[in-house]
């Protein structure tokens, strides 16, 4: 071989072209030449191939040929392969927004943003680790049982106030929601959503969904939901489950009622029986809670009549008391039946006001003319006609009916 790493740019061009033209001519080359489609049949393999390396050349076009045939697929269980362990990829399925007709320009960034709310829909309630109390795993036969000892339901929710009062709202029932039975079925969340709405209707407990919420957090016990005070709040929420209360919170301020609770103010869970239970109407088990309503006028939907404040404070807990002992009193806030007692006080109190007459205002100071004709008296209406009497030439009207004669 020629050493060209010595030689000049010109001869090293020259000595490629001659190597270039001692080519061989291509096919159709050689057809021209040799007077084209008539010699076609006089054509032989070995001129086409050539004499040089004639085998190799034969070897690699049997190999072009047979290697396809040896790896077809109807073939492979010959070598012992099963069709399950070579079976081939599936089909990708084009997203919604990859289908013609179904997309404009940045139709992706919506179908992207809804696909984990179609994730948390699909799977409902059958994908959910649930506690149910009959073993049956139908959460519809509690609902119902709890429905049948529930009494009157709840007034609808009517949501008031500015954009900052309903945020405020949703957050914090929001988080009642999701702390206090993120697990558990959408029945049994629901549930959860309207005790905190009860309490807003009811006058024992603050006229707003924070304040009913966040009620005692400031203290180490005795808030009304544990987890405003023993630090569950310390753990951030799942993403799909915090879009599952929230949907739940929102149907619930939107004015949806749950009547499987009713009336219901109280709950706990089924592992703990709180020493206030046996004095409270127990209503039914739903998921893994116990709902309760008071007894007596408490729990009538008279006392439900609390009009909503229209304006939530923040959407946290409350300050911590430096004083807070830990240790509860009988007339702690959180005791439904100090709050039950509080309640029937109150409203005895009400009713022997209104029993009572309201002493008569001093009378005002009248003209000559009207005090001569009387004064005061002739405004009292005391000297009124009674309601129940008939006047004299109308007291044997109709008689005639039974005496025709």
């Amino acid at each position: 071989m020629t050493d060209t790493s010595a030689l000049s740019a010109e001869q090293r061009t020259a000595i490629f072209q001659a190597r270039m033209s001692r080519k061989r001519p291509s096919l159709f080359a050689w057809l021209r030449k040799a007077g084209g489609l008539r010699s076609l049949r006089e054509l032989k393999f070995s001129d086409v191939l050539g004499a040089q390396h004639r085998g190799r050349r034969i070897l690699a076009l049997a190999a072009a040929i047979a290697v396809p045939a040896v790896a077809a697929p109807g073939d492979w269980q010959d070598f012992g392969l099963n069709k399950a362990d070579v079976a081939l990829v599936p089909e990708v399925q084009a997203m919604p927004f990859e289908q013609p007709g179904n997309n404009f320009p940045g139709s992706a960034f919506y179908f992207l943003e809804d696909t984990p709310r179609v994730a948390v829909e699909a799977q409902g309630d059958e994908a959910l680790a649930l506690f149910d109390m009959s073993g049956t795993g139908e959460i519809e036969a509690a609902e119902l049982a709890a429905a049948s000892n529930a009494g009157p339901a709840a007034r609808r929710f009517f949501s008031a106030g500015s954009g900052i009062t309903q945020a405020r709202a949703l957050q914090c029932l929001t988080n009642a929601v999701y702390y206090e039975a993120a697990s558990e079925a959408t029945g049994g969340q629901r549930a959860v959503a309207q005790v905190v709405l009860n309490r807003v209707a009811h006058p024992s407990y603050p006229n707003s969904v924070c304040g009913v919420v966040f009620q005692g957090s400031e203290r180490r016990t005795g808030c009304q939901f544990s987890f405003t005070c023993d630090g569950s709040m310390n753990r951030k929420p799942g993403s799909a489950a915090w879009a599952r209360a929230r949907s739940v919170a929102q149907d619930a301020l939107s004015g949806r009622v749950y009547e499987a609770v009713g009336l219901a103010t109280h709950y706990h869970t089924i592992w703990i029986h709180p020493y206030w239970a046996p004095s409270l109407d127990h209503i039914g088990t739903i998921g893994a809670h116990r709902f309760y309503k008071w007894k007596g006028n408490a729990g009538k939907p008279a006392a439900f009549r609390a009009a909503y404040a229209g304006i939530e404070p923040s959407a946290k807990p409350s300050a911590r008391q430096a004083a807070d002992t830990g240790i509860p009193s009988a007339n702690d806030v959180a005791d439904p039946l100090a709050l039950q007692r509080a309640f029937e006080a109150a409203r005895e109190k009400a009713v022997r006001e209104n029993a009572q007459p309201k002493p008569r205002a001093p009378a005002p100071n009248y003209a000559p003319q009207i005090e001569a004709r009387g004064g005061d008296r002739i405004f009292t209406a005391d000297n009124l006609p009674d309601s129940g009497g008939v006047k004299e030439e109308y007291r044997n009207s109709g008689r005639w009916i039974n005496e025709p004669n």
